[in-house]
C-alpha cells in the first residue's frame, strides 16, 4: 500500500498518456517527455484520453509502484488546461482529492460522517 504524505514531490502529467503502458513504457514517458528521472522518488500521475482513469508511479527505493483508478461510470471532472508546461505540481492534499474526483483548485471541504 502506498500512503500519500505531505513531504512527497507529486508532478501531474498534462498530456494525456496511453495506458496500454505499463512501469517501464510510462518511466520512458518520465525521462522523455516530462524530462525528469523516474528514481527520484517523485509521484508521477498520468491520465487516459477519454478521462475515465488515472495511473500513477512511484519509485520507493526498492521498486517501482504502479497504481490505476478507473472511474466506472464518469471522467475525472478536473484536469490542468494544456499551456507550455508538461507537468503540473500537485501537493499531497490535492492529488487525494484528485482521486476522489474532486477539483483539487477549489477549497473543498469534506464532512466525515460519524459511523
Amino acid at each position: 500500500m502506498i500512503q500519500i504524505t505531505p513531504q512527497m514531490r507529486i508532478m501531474l502529467a498534462v498530456t494525456p498518456a496511453d495506458f496500454r503502458k505499463g512501469i517501464d513504457g510510462l518511466a520512458s514517458v518520465c525521462r522523455r517527455v516530462l524530462k525528469q528521472d523516474p528514481f527520484s522518488g517523485y509521484v508521477f500521475v498520468f491520465r487516459n484520453k477519454p478521462g475515465t482513469a488515472l495511473k500513477i508511479l512511484v519509485y520507493d527505493g526498492q521498486g517501482f509502484w504502479l497504481c490505476q483508478k478507473r472511474l466506472s461510470k464518469e471522467r475525472f471532472k478536473w484536469w490542468p488546461k494544456k499551456g507550455g508546461d508538461e507537468t503540473h505540481p500537485l501537493a499531497a492534499h490535492e492529488l487525494q482529492m484528485l482521486i476522489w474526483n474532486g477539483n483539487p483548485q477549489k477549497n473543498n471541504v469534506f464532512l466525515w460522517k460519524k459511523i
